[in-house]
């Protein structure tokens, strides 16, 4: 679903999505044509965050500290670390079971092991699904309730589908399913979109239930690959 209100941006400045939401330019995601990757700064209640790591980070910090300097950058899963650290200084957290995947070549600050509030506006909700240590995150801005689950589920062509590889937990999505269908949130923001789509989808609760509903028969029929 389309904003018409989205703050326009150039290509290398951060984009005003909603108030307190934007987003960093795109980078190509290497294994899927047409398809980008960016990172989300949010104006949380103890200041600035940023969900997800891409090179988006370092191309708009001048831009990114002016909204004040972020304490938290939140890695959904270990493949985010393909594109190395930011320059920027931030600490960085991801899940204690894909610690491995990253440590390497990022410093991680702190782990999450089990689901919790970072604070009273921003909530971790483990997710076990895409890999080991997949985990969404949940921001409240007061008007929106956003939900951020990295490259588990994404849009494409206005259905929500799953990357479902070799590592993932086919069961692990089936239970994260039921838990979103019980959660209160009504815009996906997804690590990943086509290059022309818009990197969210605003939804009303029926259209949450259905949109997971058809990808929960889809994972139990055996749907697998990036656009299960």
């Amino acid at each position: 679903m389309r904003r018409q209100t989205d703050t326009a941006a150039s290509d290398n400045s951060l984009r005003a999505l909603f108030p307190g939401l934007y987003a960093t330019p795109t980078s190509p995601l290497p294994f899927l044509d047409e398809v980008v990757v960016r990172s989300f700064v949010l104006l949380t209640v103890q200041g600035p965050v940023i969900v997800y790591n891409s090179p988006g980070i370092d191309a708009t910090s001048d831009q990114l500290m002016q909204l004040g300097p972020p304490h938290r950058l939140l890695l959904n899963h270990y493949h985010e670390a393909m594109y190395g650290p930011p320059q920027l200084k931030v600490p960085t957290y991801i899940h204690e079971h894909d610690r491995s995947g990253v440590e390497s070549s990022m410093r991680i600050a702190g782990v999450f092991t089990t689901p919790q509030h970072l604070q009273s506006d921003l909530e971790v909700i483990p997710s076990f699904s895409h890999t080991a240590g997949t985990t969404f995150f949940l921001w409240d801005n007061g008007a929106h309730r956003f939900l951020f689950p990295g490259d588990a589920i994404w849009v494409e062509d206005g259905t929500w589908k799953a990357v479902i590889l070799a590592e993932s937990n086919r069961q692990a999505f089936l239970a994260t399913i039921t838990v979103l269908q019980n959660l209160d949130f009504d815009v996906l923001v997804p690590w990943h979109a086509h290059h022309d789509a818009q990197p969210y989808d605003v939804v009303t609760p029926r259209q949450k239930h259905d949109q997971l509903e058809q990808l929960s028969a889809r994972i139990a029929a055996g749907a697998a690959g990036p656009r299960a």
